[in-house]
């Protein structure tokens, strides 16, 4: 069930009582944790945190957490399934599912009781009538007739009943078969909504409890779906816009010259900036290096494409000594016009869409960082494979870098982020110089070889999408072939050798037009199940699941044949 007023029907419901929050490992859940985290702060509400990484971890905080809680949050997890029949809870236990995860599943939209859903309800969600998918069977047995009548009106009456049952079935076949129509086109296509950070921070400002801090985790939540690329360019300036005009409330200044020089505060500022990872943290060469946009554009891969860059750099007329050294020891003068001298050689060399709106953060006078910055920060700190620590160990790490007194994680973070990135840019160049992608017909597919490097790395899911999806881009900057420039792509790579399991991952085709839906979900599913594969959907996006070394070939026909 939706609910109209997050305040009444959610927080004023939970704020007397013990809370178990239940968040998936991704940054945008990260965030709205961290602004529930704030708010049950400001009200001493009682809560346990248990980070869930997929299904089965979801389950067993479920089973091990059920007796001393009645209230439950989920954060980015449990709208797309069937969430009272995954869990099997008990009848007084409510579940309040924050989520972006579209479509969100049918029973959970007319549970009325149990499931509460805190989902912005402006996103395009389309969600069938409830006559078409329930209703209820009135197949009345009708034996109890009195038996006072004549013998021919009984068969009279019998021959009747047989008819209109006979109908009523037909008429329920027909329903049945419109039903799973109706079901099927609702389920196709898996696609994301509202940002749950936003969400949070809405709950906030209605209930003037919102704080600066608060605004910049909803500003990373929201740049984690437009880095992740899970939301069209669309949504994401709507969606700016919406913060922007919440910054600014927040971040006046009214020339109060104290105030905005305290050593401590913190500003916020919309900003029109570059596009390249990392590159205030960074120096401009290795940030252009190491930037999907932009080494696809240049096709960085090949020695013409290293010829293009030089001659990119020379027609901005920046000295080599300064592109490669750290960006804030950069000539001050240089610093000054740098968007501007980029974007102008950029439109030059063909990169149109090299700025961006979005934000930046200073915490007092000597940190600033974008909202990108601390995207890739904490995603990296959350899928750590450099110490051997546990999945929660890393979440803990990932939600400490987000407060501004933990500024030594968020710089740890950041050293990771460009191991992360650079990793990926070497795996996209080994891909296409070996000709590992391949098109399969209705889709290109790439597999990362056991023994490649940092392929440890992308056993983990969000590391895996960006290569995928910055491997796509180049792809198709460097392919000749107009067809495959309009495929979606598969991706995979081993998860665990000794059990022999790899992590596919399917991604929509990379088109200015893209609505970001992706139909990889229902297709994998639907393979898995005609080939009998040893499949685990244990993430909570559809379109990643894990499989058997051995069972990969014939899912991989199958998953032609359905989409051929």
């Amino acid at each position: 069930m939706f609910l109209t007023d997050a305040r009444k029907e959610f927080y004023e419901v939970v704020v007397n009582q013990r809370v178990l929050l239940l968040v998936a490992s991704d940054v945008d859940a990260l965030c709205a944790c961290k602004i529930l985290q704030a708010l049950f702060q400001c009200d001493h509400v009682q809560y346990t945190l248990v980070p869930v990484s997929g299904w089965q971890e979801l389950e067993t905080a479920f089973l091990e957490h059920k007796d001393q809680f009645q209230y439950f949050v989920l954060i980015n997890c449990g709208a797309n399934v069937d969430l009272l029949e995954v869990l099997q809870p008990e009848e007084d236990m409510l579940f309040f599912v924050c989520d972006t995860h579209r479509p969100i599943n049918v029973v959970n939209v007319y549970n009325e009781t149990q499931i509460k859903l805190l989902v912005k309800q402006d996103d395009d969600l389309e969600i069938p009538a409830y006559d078409d998918i329930f209703r209820d069977d009135e197949e009345e047995d009708s034996g109890n007739e009195s038996d006072g009548s004549e013998p021919s009106e009984k068969r009279r009456r019998f021959e009747e009943e047989i008819v209109e049952r006979t109908m009523k079935r037909r008429e329920r076949r027909e329903w049945e078969a419109r039903r799973q129509e109706i079901l099927f086109d609702y389920e196709q296509y898996e696609y994301h909504g509202t940002s749950s950070a936003m969400m949070m921070f809405d709950l906030a400002w209605i209930m003037s409890k919102d704080l600066n801090d608060m605004l910049w985790w909803a500003i990373i939540g929201l740049t984690e779906q437009w880095i992740q690329d899970k939301i069209t360019q669309m949504k994401y300036v709507t969606d700016i816009g919406t913060l922007q005009r919440h910054v600014s409330r927040h971040n006046h200044r009214d020339g109060d010259e104290e105030n905005s020089l305290s050593i401590d505060c913190m500003r916020i500022a919309f900003e029109y900036d570059l596009c390249l990872a990392l590159y205030q943290h960074w120096s401009l060469f290795e940030s252009l290096c190491n930037t999907c946009y932009t080494s696809a554009s240049f096709k960085l891969w090949s020695v013409q494409g290293q010829k293009r860059l030089q001659e990119f750099l020379a027609d901005m007329g920046l000295p080599l000594k300064q592109v490669k050294q750290k960006f804030h020891s950069m000539d001050i003068s240089l610093k000054e016009n740098l968007k501007e001298m980029i974007e102008e050689s950029a439109n030059k060399f063909g990169m149109k869409d090299l700025r961006v709106q979005t934000f930046s953060v200073h915490f007092g006078f000597k940190n600033k960082f974008l909202a990108s910055d601390v995207v890739y920060a904490a995603a990296s700190l959350m899928e750590n494979m450099e110490k051997d620590e546990s999945g929660t160990d890393n979440f803990i790490k990932a939600l400490d870098s987000l407060s501004r007194s933990n500024l030594d994680k968020l710089h740890q973070g950041l050293e990771l982020a460009k191991k992360q990135l650079c990793a990926i840019q070497q795996t996209v160049a080994s891909c296409i110089c070996t000709n590992l992608v391949i098109s399969q017909g209705p889709f290109l597919y790439c597999y990362l070889m056991e023994g490649s490097p940092d392929v440890k790395l992308f056993s983990k899911p969000i590391s895996l999408c960006l290569l995928t999806k910055c491997l796509l881009k180049s792809f198709i900057c460097s392919t000749k072939n107009k067809r495959c420039k309009l495929l979606p792509m598969v991706m995979a790579a081993p998860m665990d050798v000794e059990q022999g399991t790899v992590i596919m991952l399917g991604i929509p085709p990379h088109t200015e037009s893209s609505d970001k839906k992706n139909f990889f979900g229902r297709a994998f599913e639907k393979a898995a199940e005609n080939t009998n594969s040893r499949t685990l959907h244990n993430h909570f996006d559809m379109s990643i699941i894990e499989l058997k070394m051995e069972d990969r070939s014939k899912f991989l026909d199958a998953l032609i044949s359905l989409l051929s």
